[in-house]
């Protein structure tokens, strides 16, 4: 047998293999045996027609597609093994021609990763300031959640909760209907339909208040963008909005209680730090695996994507509740084109970034223990009240621990490269060399 190979992009290498003649005869000659034991020839029992009366009855090709089944995994494994390929998936094969026999096999192999000068990297992290207006839009949330709602017997006015009956259709058929809804007017708040809420304004209890409403071509939901719907709504109950004053007396009965209206606002100035903060960490560390994947050099198989595309499909459908692809695709108003297109880049960005970062672990030295998810496991305990023994005994599972590994792993990946590019993270011997080599996916 004879076998060359030859890298090609993509982390893929072509193998030509050509059978010598006498192989592929003995292959043939299993498969008259197969086939005999099978075939039901007529003037023959089974098992007993001979080869030449077999191949006219069942044809040449039959017999050649049954022996190439036997034969081509055969030279296959014995191919890669000869050149040292360490496959990572099914091959795809093509018969060049069949005497003598060659074949051409596309063999996918482990991705690659350069990192290239990924210590170089530097990202600065945005200040963060927390503004006199952001403490009084949360004092303004505060004094709406606490407020008092009195039955009022006049228009409807921006503020008011409302409950109504609702409907609403689009070409003839209903995608909105509930009886006794309730909602609130909130000023620049969106209801139900872009202007819905604004139609509203104005309606009198009892009184049935139908409208259109022309929704606009890049409306998130797809089914209802570009559509005209007709809506009717028959207003049942308006109650108004009686805010609190700002006073100790409001801050005394908020959450846990304040002793005084300064101190609530403090805490609020407290907790909106603290999001702003956790939000430009967020961004700070997107940036930076943003600009290590940037400067690295990536190759791995089609079959990764793939691979990863059907699973991001799964997880489309299991969040929407859809049953199949047929049904989500009605949901979301897409073709199938359109949606594998967009999740094949997803894919992509998912592979890539899990690529990259496995590499920069392996450089860098980054790994994972046993105490760490212990200690981990007791953090999410600390945090969960009454609930912390049942947490427990869902990470004492074997899965759940793998899964809590795979996120530290990736967390204190993230935070190495974060303390990099924030010039904090001390040289590595190990990051002198730029990390060019072959990796093992982590999907």
């Amino acid at each position: 047998m004879k076998v060359s190979s030859e890298r090609i992009p993509e982390s893929q290498v072509v193998l030509e293999i050509e059978v010598e003649p006498e192989r592929l005869e003995r292959s043939l000659e299993r498969a008259y045996r197969r086939l005999a034991q099978k075939a039901e020839v007529p003037g023959f029992r089974k098992g007993k027609a001979p080869p030449h009366m077999l191949e006219r009855y069942l044809g040449r090709d039959a017999v050649m597609q049954e022996a190439l089944g036997l034969l081509i995994p055969e030279v296959y494994n014995q191919a890669i093994e000869e050149e040292n390929i360490e496959a990572i998936d099914h091959p795809s094969i093509e018969v060049v021609q069949q005497e003598p026999l060659i074949l051409k096999a596309t063999v996918p192999v482990r991705p690659s990763v350069d990192l290239g000068s990924y210590r170089e990297v530097r990202v600065g992290r945005e200040p963060v300031t927390v503004s006199e207006e952001q403490v009084n839009e949360e004092l303004e949330e505060l004094r709406h959640r606490y407020a008092i709602l009195e039955p009022v017997d006049r228009p409807l006015q921006t503020g008011d909760q409302v409950r109504a009956d609702v409907r609403v259709n689009v070409d003839g058929r209903s995608v909105f209907s509930e009886d006794d809804a309730e909602f609130r007017l909130r000023q620049g708040v969106h209801l139900l339909l872009p202007g819905f809420a604004e139609q509203l304004l104005g309606s009198e209890k009892g009184v049935e208040r139908q409208f259109s409403i022309d929704v606009p071509q890049d409306y998130p939901q797809r089914p209802l963008a570009g559509k005209t719907c007709l809506c009717r709504v028959l207003v049942k109950e308006i109650k108004e909005e009686r805010l609190p004053e700002l006073d100790d007396a409001f801050a005394a009965i908020v959450g846990e209680g304040f002793p005084t209206l300064q101190a609530l606002r403090e805490r609020l100035e407290s907790d909106v730090r603290q999001s702003v903060e956790q939000e430009a960490d967020a961004r700070h560390r997107e940036k930076v695996v943003d600009g290590v994947v940037a400067g690295a050099s990536v190759e791995f198989p089609p079959v990764l994507a793939e691979r990863e595309m059907e699973q991001l499909l799964r997880e489309r459908l299991s969040a929407s509740g859809a049953r199949d692809i047929e049904r989500y695709l009605r949901q979301v108003g897409r073709s199938e084109e359109e949606l594998r297109q967009e999740l094949r880049l997803q894919a992509v960005e998912r592979i890539q970034n899990s690529l990259v970062l496995g590499k920069v672990a392996e450089v860098e030295g980054i790994s994972v223990g046993k105490e760490d998810i212990d200690a981990e496991i007791e953090r999410l305990a600390a945090s969960s009240g009454p609930r912390a023994d049942e947490l427990r005994k869902v990470f004492g599972s074997a899965g759940a621990r793998e899964a809590l590994e795979r996120s530290l792993f990736t967390r204190k990946t993230v935070e190495r490269l974060v303390a990099i590019a924030s010039g904090e993270a001390p040289p590595v011997e190990a990051a002198e060399e730029s990390g060019k080599s072959e990796v093992h996916s982590k999907e």
